[in-house]
């Protein structure tokens, strides 16, 4: 039998969320691989999905978790054998299908992600969707794959100039601000809580900014600031930070906190040559899910994700959920969902 958190839709649109026990393998999916779940996350989606929030989750009843990491129990796949210990997120995990905020979970081989070589279970679920969604960004700001027969497309190298992290003291904020100041890029901070400065200093930012200054619109261009940004707030704070990229500057967008409406003009991308990257985590292919981890397996400091991180039962998952949709959460919280 397994504990896990389950949301609630009624036909009325009120929302039930609770922590129910004695679930069955058979209520937990149809994959060909069961996973024992050691821990899980809170990410901003997994507070709206345990809200209810229809856009997120998608089915009733659900298990949220956009994360989970744990050993295999049974495989059916040749890939995976009992005994693996893996990693799970994207692929409709917590959204459209069971996720990781249980002590078991069935799923699709295919999303399985071998746990990197000295990484734990615990740092690999502090890590979650959002230390790799902030792995792609700096993956495609530094723009390894792209042409270089087009002006800016070579990516974004230190020395080039200062870099952006907006929403820093978040998840994703938190881990881009880490992996930029390991490879040796000045990184600027963006925060809206003036008590978040000295942790976001700890973490390699050089400086911190008011993320008030890129809350009001603005001229279509603005002074240039930024050799690259990783954006993920949305909305208006997007909008400012393109307006305020270098000719030739490379911002990622992976976020909506800040809104969905990006106001600009495409005078900075026809002008100057920015390029928007915009980051899919979810369905992320093979090949650069593995290059996002193998990054952080090389490059993340395990101390400072450490610093950053804060653990809590299943019990308090809910909560913390509440939470992170009040933006009172700093950095990454982990599940751990037999604690």
């Amino acid at each position: 039998m397994t504990r896990a958190i389950r949301v609630t839709r009624a036909d009325d649109g009120s929302v039930s969320t609770v922590l129910e026990t004695g679930l069955t393998d058979d209520q937990l999916g149809d994959g060909d691989v069961l996973v024992d779940i050691s821990h899980s996350g809170i990410n901003y989606k997994d507070g709206m999905a345990l809200a209810g929030n229809p856009g997120v989750a998608r089915v009733s009843p659900l298990i949220p978790g956009i994360d989970l990491v744990g050993r295999v129990a049974s495989s059916t796949s040749a890939d995976w054998s009992v005994g693996d210990q893996v990693i799970v997120n994207g692929w409709g995990i917590g959204e459209t299908r069971n996720g990781g905020l249980a002590e078991r979970a069935s799923v699709d081989s295919s999303s399985l992600v071998a746990l990197p070589a000295g990484m734990s279970p615990a740092r690999a679920a502090a890590i979650g969707t959002a230390g790799f969604t902030a792995a792609l960004s700096v993956l495609a700001l530094e723009g390894a794959d792209r042409s270089p027969a087009v002006p800016g497309s070579g990516g974004v190298r230190p020395g080039d100039g200062d870099i952006l992290v907006t929403g820093a003291s978040g998840g994703v904020g938190s881990i881009a601000v880490a992996l930029l100041a390991a490879a040796g890029y000045r990184v600027v901070a963006s925060t809206g809580r003036p008590e978040h400065r000295e942790y976001l200093l700890s973490l390699g930012a050089a400086e911190t900014v008011d993320r008030a200054e890129f809350e009001s619109a603005g001229r279509p261009l603005l002074r240039q600031r930024w050799a690259g940004v990783i954006d993920s707030v949305g909305g208006q704070t997007l909008a400012t930070a393109i307006a305020e990229t270098n000719y030739g500057g490379t911002v990622t967008a992976c976020g909506l906190v800040g809104g969905v409406d990006v106001p600009l003009t495409v005078l900075p991308f026809i002008l100057r040559g920015v390029s928007l990257v915009g980051i899919n985590s979810v369905e992320c292919p093979p090949a650069p899910r593995h290059a996002a981890w193998a990054r952080l397996a090389r490059d993340l400091d395990y101390e400072l994700l450490d610093r950053m991180t804060t653990v809590v039962p299943l019990e308090g998952a809910i909560d913390a959920g509440a939470a992170i949709l009040r933006g009172e959460l700093r950095g990454r919280t982990v599940v751990d969902v037999r604690a």
